[in-house]
């Protein structure tokens, strides 16, 4: 616990340095003029607990210290909302919309994850070190988690074969694959991007069968012990931080970009509001490319979360429970 403390402590620090360095060169994070001062406190409190948890203080035996630590994660995690968006900006794209958000989603993100540590060894009966308890045999996920596996990775079939359309020079909603590779183009797409869509493979549609493949390793026993196929390493145990990183940053964003994009869509159908065409002619072809995505984002990202939960209890996050 001592290490994770010190973990702790050094991220608020560099956490409320960075903020304060953004507040006081008047940098907005967010497009908000004073969040710079908001990561500068979350940073500033999470040392405190940090320090706290370092000199083994009696507070950390109340229940609302570990509250405290929980709500500070809360906090990390929505800022860390987007991540997942800026590495696949970055990736395919050469360049983020803004250095300054992106680096603090990043900082957000390692802080939720060390915040989270904290706070779970503080649970009564839990225990330290390396050498506690033993690893729990691989195991598949209840039927019922399985089943949300499954919704997830049909809810994304119809965008992987969108993509899979336009990459391959089709037609969708009344556009065309060439008009699609031509906004990629004058969009400043890299080149990684363009020379995966003359071959006919669309880098969110690679994505999105990654997303799937990491989906079911969270739900089958080979996402914990290395199957045959994957030669060195087989028969070895996959360590829970492989697939649970991606899965906590794939849900932390898709889950709630896909929800609250089917309410925005579900608005614009019934004619509250108007959408956004962006490269789409019509309303009509707008509304049909954003119900394929949104409906694939959130049926995948909460799959995801139901996912993520089962393989962190049943590869010992919870004794006894799956």
């Amino acid at each position: 616990m001592v290490r994770n403390g010190w973990a702790v402590t050094g991220w608020g620090l560099g956490s409320a340095g960075f903020g304060l360095g953004c507040a006081l060169s008047g940098t907005e994070l967010f497009g908000a003029g004073r969040s710079g001062w908001v990561v500068a406190g979350v940073g500033v409190a999470s040392a405190a607990a940090g320090l706290a948890v370092v000199r083994r203080r009696p507070v950390l035996r109340l229940r609302w210290f570990r509250r405290l630590l929980w709500a500070l994660c809360g906090v990390a995690a929505v800022g860390a909302w987007g991540l997942l968006m800026d590495g696949v900006t970055l990736l395919f794209g050469q360049s983020v919309d803004s250095v300054p958000d992106s680096v603090e989603r990043a900082l957000a993100a390692v802080g939720a994850v060390l915040l989270a540590r904290t706070a779970l060894g503080l649970r009564p009966g839990a225990r330290g070190g390396r050498g506690g308890r033993a690893v729990p045999a691989p195991t598949a996920a209840p039927p019922l988690v399985q089943l949300a596996a499954w919704a997830g990775t049909l809810a994304f079939a119809p965008y992987v074969l969108m993509k899979l359309v336009w990459a391959l020079g089709g037609s969708f909603a009344g556009v065309g694959g060439d008009r699609m590779y031509a906004d990629y183009v004058r969009n400043g797409s890299s080149g990684l991007w363009l020379t995966l869509e003359r071959w006919g493979l669309d880098g969110t549609m690679l994505l999105a069968l990654l997303g799937v493949f990491l989906l079911w390793g969270l739900v089958r026993p080979w996402g914990q012990v290395f199957p045959r196929w994957t030669l060195p390493l087989r028969g070895r145990r996959v360590p829970r931080w492989l697939p649970l990183t991606p899965a906590l940053l794939g849900a932390a964003t898709l889950a709630p970009y896909g929800v609250v994009g089917i309410g925005y869509l579900t608005l614009c159908t019934a004619g509250v509001t108007r959408i956004r065409l962006g490269a789409f002619a019509s309303e009509q072809s707008a509304l049909e490319v954003g119900w394929v995505g949104m409906c694939g984002f959130a049926g995948y990202g909460v799959a995801l979360v139901v996912a993520a939960r089962s393989y962190w209890r049943r590869t010992g996050g919870s004794a006894g429970v799956r």
